[in-house]
């Protein structure tokens, strides 16, 4: 790679503030706010009985974010915690019936954002988008020592 081309970095860093502003816009209606609550939301939806923990290392943030997103999405009434019966000291967090409701509106929200995205790109080009971008993340992976 020469160092007159754009630094895979900042293209992919500007690609995700964009689409955090875009989806907070387009969440707000909802009472779904900034900070990535949306992708909390979604691992929650996907992954009932999940722990903020186990969020934190599958979103790959940092533990004060996971916690000010759950106490959010917890206020506006898309999940509720309840007691690990294997831990008394955890919590495990479960969509609502909001959230349930919600949740075919959201995806297609979701959706819609992507095939935005793409709007210019042939379906091999997204695949090979897709796949290189997975290339890219586990080598960032690598250089922060995460497998």
């Amino acid at each position: 790679m020469t160092l007159n081309k754009e630094p895979i970095g900042k293209l992919i860093s500007h690609l995700h503030r964009q689409n955090q502003k875009i989806l907070a816009k387009e969440l707000l209606p909802y009472g779904i706010g900034s900070g990535g609550q949306h992708s909390f939301l979604k691992l929650i939806l996907s992954h009932p009985g999940i722990t903020q923990d186990q969020m934190t290392n599958e979103i790959r943030c940092d533990k004060a974010t996971t916690a000010r997103s759950v106490k959010h999405l917890e206020a506006s009434g898309y999940i509720e915690r309840r007691t690990d019966p294997r831990d008394r000291r955890s919590s495990l967090l479960y969509p609502t019936a909001k959230a349930l409701e919600f949740a075919p509106v959201f995806q297609s929200l979701l959706n819609d954002f992507n095939r935005k995205l793409s709007a210019d790109l042939t379906g091999e080009e997204i695949d090979t988008l897709i796949t290189l971008l997975h290339k890219v993340t586990r080598n960032s992976d690598q250089l922060n020592g995460q497998n």
